[in-house]
C-alpha cells in the first residue's frame, strides 16, 4: 500500500519545528551555556534523531545559531544606520565588529571550546563563514545601489572582509592582534576605501 500524495510517513509527529529548536539553541548559547542536543530535546519534547535530521551533527546545530546571531547583529545595526553607501556598509561592519568582541557568549564558547569554536567559525564548507560572506556581500550589494563602487568584485570583497574578521577577531592572538579592533577598523576602511 502506498501513501497518499502529502500525507507524512507513519510514526509519532515532531512536537517542535526546525526553528524552534535553532530558537532554543540560540537562547542556550547567549546564556554561555554549552550546547546540549540531549537538553534541547528533551526540553522541546522531540527527538534527537528529528535534530540530527534538521542538522546533520551538534556542529552543524551550532553552525546555525551563531550564523542567525551574526544576523540578527547584522540587522540590528543596518536599523540604527542613518547612513548611506559606502559610509552606511562601513558603519554597519563597524558596530558588529564592536559587538562580536563584546559578546560574551561567543567569549565562552571560544573558552570552552576554541580549537573546535575557530574551525567551526572559519570553515569555508561549513556553515557560519559561507553565511558571514553572504551577509556582507548583501551589505556591499545595497550600498553599490546607493552609489559605492567597491574596488573589487562585490563577493572578493565580502569574502576577504570576513577573513579579516576571522583572523583579528579570533585567530591571531600569536601575532597580537586578536580583538584588536582600531586595527581591524583601518584595514577595513582600507580595503572598502571609504
Amino acid at each position: 500500500m502506498t501513501r497518499a500524495e502529502g500525507t507524512r510517513a507513519p510514526g509519532r509527529p515532531a512536537s517542535a519545528s526546525r526553528d524552534d529548536v535553532l530558537t532554543a539553541a540560540v537562547d542556550m548559547f547567549l546564556a554561555g551555556k554549552r550546547l546540549d542536543v540531549n537538553a534541547i530535546a528533551a526540553q522541546l519534547g522531540v527527538g534527537r534523531a528529528s535534530i540530527y535530521r534538521w542538522f546533520g551533527s551538534r556542529d552543524g546545530l551550532l553552525g546555525a545559531t551563531i550564523a542567525r546571531q551574526l544576523d540578527r547583529m547584522v540587522a540590528h545595526a543596518d536599523k540604527r544606520s542613518r547612513a548611506e553607501g559606502g559610509e552606511r556598509l562601513n558603519e554597519i561592519l563597524d558596530r558588529t565588529i564592536h559587538w562580536l568582541v563584546e559578546d560574551d557568549s561567543l567569549r565562552a564558547y571560544f573558552d570552552n571550546e576554541s580549537t573546535a569554536a575557530l574551525r567551526l567559525i572559519t570553515r569555508s564548507d561549513g556553515i557560519v563563514h559561507p553565511a558571514a560572506v553572504a551577509i556582507v556581500e548583501r551589505l556591499i550589494e545595497r550600498a553599490e545601489t546607493q552609489g559605492y563602487e567597491p574596488p573589487i568584485e562585490r563577493n572578493t570583497l565580502a569574502y576577504a572582509l570576513v577573513r579579516l574578521w576571522e583572523a583579528f577577531l579570533y585567530n591571531d592572538a600569536v601575532a597580537g592582534f586578536r580583538g584588536d579592533v582600531d586595527r581591524l577598523r583601518q584595514v577595513q576602511a582600507a580595503l572598502l576605501r571609504t
